[in-house]
């Protein structure tokens, strides 16, 4: 087994080291979560942060890890009577982004469960991070039905595994640490609710911080056994004051001046439910346990709003997580407390302004004489209001070409409820919410022998096919004789993510009419759809003399909004160059990720402009994609009294159909749901 790295010798960083060290205190904090760019040691910590924890005692021999104090009435290895039992390290299980359900939640052996009667159950990563650290890297990339698993053991603190009328219950309780980067998409609302803290990582951009990170890395790469042997004292004095603020906890006060502050504080930031009412005042005591009081003060209160509220505020999947800390101080001084009594002279959480306190970090013998954590050296490159003349990326935007001005980005007026635009037939792509597929989760449509190893039984499949063949097996009692040929799995049907490629007119003809703001709000309503439904997004925009990618094909809506709330307008209207640069990016998919299903909408009224004959050749790239089964539809802009009909021309060039933006809404008279091969037809 590999050396961890050190806790202690992670620089800077305070935010995240405070945010988990706050969790070893008191458990019933519920986890964090680690938001921020790659490469920031957000792994690190967490992996690190197991060898802090307090070994756990546990019944000797149980696979669930059974309190022999107290232990589970209900383990499948049980009963257990109470006893000493032993201790071992608390553990951190690691749960892959592409993990199975089985791995996730453990298998029954169904042909023994079917022909013996006996509950073979072989537990999973769950019973593993039972009384201790269950990590998920990448969280946000989690697939739907492992999110809504690991929901379930969380609210119950125990996982239930049924196959066929034969179940299994053990109990679950972890501490839940997940690390995600924000640009590849945010986590659904129930999840992220489930974190008890959040915090944001960003690497520091002072050079000796950076100069001292480096020479660490390296030194532990050459020897980690040294490199941990050298930070061996400062680890053991961390270990310790983790045990004392643990038995400091129990005896702590929470006021009914401090409660007042946190109710009003969350009800002041309107979040949803009561439980960021209980985890703010968790993590007070945490905070004050771990500065070594025995009262909550109004600075803990402070500070555990900034821990715990952030990634609770947010009212639709396109708010940036934060808190305004001018209005949480207005709140504090209002619901009776005075937030500026924490006369900072204390080892505890210090001052405000990053929203954690600083860990011991000193003693190494190549410490830098400085705590400067990610709350202080945040980047404040990224830019709220791109302004005309920028792509949003951070390049500079060539000048708009004669033919039409270029004018300042519009904003987007109010978004809606979109209708779902599905694509047509049966998928295999990733789990979503979008298209029919076959999935591993969903109604029973079918059997079918299993590829591989059985994952989901078809019990009356499996029955019809053993049956002809009980007397030629002997069978004379009354359990049936299965073999592995009789198995059968379940062929099932749910939905599936797709590849949603916005195509957009930018250009003149659309500004001219003033309708670039109308046009914006439906691509964002269809964007909000598309993180509802977990597809990954990407945008093409069109204006000028040519197309360019303004977005990648990303899980991450929230930057195709940002990259269109940036989108300036004007110039020509070059229709085929958007289409073909679109079925550039739609080959490259295909080749990275095949089984994703894409579809294509074109927002436009229309026309098209430059060239000989630009309309015809709008066609003949709609043809393109036509010719490739590219599902597609077409959101007609056009206005007007008079209308050319050019949209729904090219609509049925790619051989899908058109909507108008009036009856984009999910609302309109047209109907809830439409499939781009009936729009298609009916054009």
């Amino acid at each position: 087994m590999s050396t961890p790295y050190p806790f202690t010798a992670i620089v800077g960083q305070d935010d995240l080291r405070l945010g988990l060290l706050l969790n070893a205190v008191s458990p019933a904090v519920g986890g964090v979560l680690v938001r921020g760019e790659k490469g920031t040691a957000k792994s690190t910590a967490v992996r690190a942060l197991a060898a802090l924890m307090p070994e756990v005692p546990v019944v000797s021999g149980c696979r669930f890890s059974c309190d022999p104090s107290a232990p589970d009435p209900a383990c499948p290895d049980g009963p257990h009577e109470t006893g000493p039992g032993v201790s071992r390290p608390a553990r951190t299980v690691e749960l892959p982004v592409g993990a199975s359900e089985d791995r996730l939640v453990g298998a029954l052996d169904i042909e023994r469960a079917l022909s013996e009667g006996v509950k073979a159950f072989e537990p999973g990563l769950l019973a593993d991070a039972h009384r201790g650290i269950l990590y998920v890297d990448e969280v946000n990339l989690l697939h739907d039905h492992l999110v809504d698993l690991l929901l379930d053991a969380a609210a119950m603190g125990a996982s239930y595994v049924e196959r066929e009328g034969v179940s299994v219950r053990h109990a679950a309780r972890f501490l839940l640490v997940g690390t995600m980067n924000p640009e590849e998409g945010e986590l659904r609302p129930q999840l992220l609710d489930r974190f008890g803290l959040t915090v944001e990582v960003a690497a520091s951009r002072d050079t000796d911080q950076r100069v001292e990170v480096v020479r660490r890395r390296l030194a532990y790469d050459d020897d980690p056994e040294g490199f941990a042997a050298r930070w061996a004292r400062e680890e053991a004095a961390l270990r310790e004051r983790i045990a004392a603020a643990r038995v400091l906890l129990p005896r702590v006060v929470l006021g009914d001046g401090v409660l007042r502050q946190i109710a009003a504080t969350c009800a002041a930031f309107e979040v949803d439910g009561m439980r960021a009412d209980i985890v703010m005042a968790r993590t007070a005591t945490a905070l004050a346990a771990w500065a070594g009081r025995e009262e909550v003060t109004a600075e803990d209160v402070r500070q555990a709003a900034l821990l715990a509220l952030p990634h609770r505020r947010r009212r639709n999947p396109f708010d940036a997580p934060g808190l305004d800390e001018e209005k949480l101080d207005d709140t504090l001084r209002e619901a009776g407390g005075d937030a500026d009594d924490g006369d900072g002279d204390d080892d505890g959480p210090g001052g405000g302004g990053g929203g954690g306190g600083v860990p011991p970090q000193s003693g190494g013998p190549d410490a830098p004489d400085r705590s400067a954590g990610a709350g202080d050296d945040t980047p404040a490159d990224t830019p709220t209001d791109t302004p005309a003349g920028s792509d949003g990326s951070g390049s500079e935007q060539r000048p708009a070409p004669a033919g039409g001005a270029e004018q300042a980005p519009v904003g987007a007026s109010e978004p809606f409820r979109a209708k779902m635009l599905s694509v047509p037939g049966l998928g295999e792509g990733a789990a979503g919410r979008r298209s029919r597929a076959r999935t591993e989760h969903g109604r029973t449509t079918g059997a079918r022998r299993p590829e591989g190893a059985l994952t989901k039984l078809h019990l009356a499949a499996t029955v019809q096919a053993a049956a002809p063949h009980q007397r030629a097996r002997g069978r004379s009692g009354r359990g049936l004789v299965v073999r592995r040929d009789d198995l059968r799995q379940a062929t099932r049907e749910g939905r599936e993510g797709n590849l949603v490629l916005f195509v957009v007119d930018a250009s003149g003809s659309m500004a001219a009419r003033q309708r670039m703001g109308a046009v914006k709000g439906a691509v964002l309503s269809l964007l909000l759809d598309a993180y509802q439904r977990r597809d990954k997004v990407g945008l093409v925009t069109f204006r000028g003399k040519e197309a360019e990618v303004a977005l990648p094909p990303t899980s991450s809506v929230d930057a195709a909004a940002a990259r269109l709330e940036s989108l300036p307008t004007g110039g020509r209207t070059p229709l085929a160059a958007g289409l073909l640069k679109a079925h550039d990016v739609l080959r490259v998919e295909r080749m990275r990720d095949p089984s994703r299903r894409p579809l294509l909408v074109v927002v436009t009224d229309g026309r098209a402009t430059g060239g000989p004959d630009p309309v015809a050749l709008a066609a003949r790239a709609g043809r393109l994609h036509a010719a490739e089964g590219t599902a597609s539809v077409v959101v007609d802009c056009e206005t007007g009294v008079v209308r050319l009909g050019l949209a729904a021309q090219l609509a049925r060039e790619l051989g899908g159909g058109a909507v108008t933006l009036d009856e984009l809404r999910a609302d309109s008279i047209a109907g809830l749901v439409r499939d781009v091969t009936a729009a298609g037809r009916a054009a």
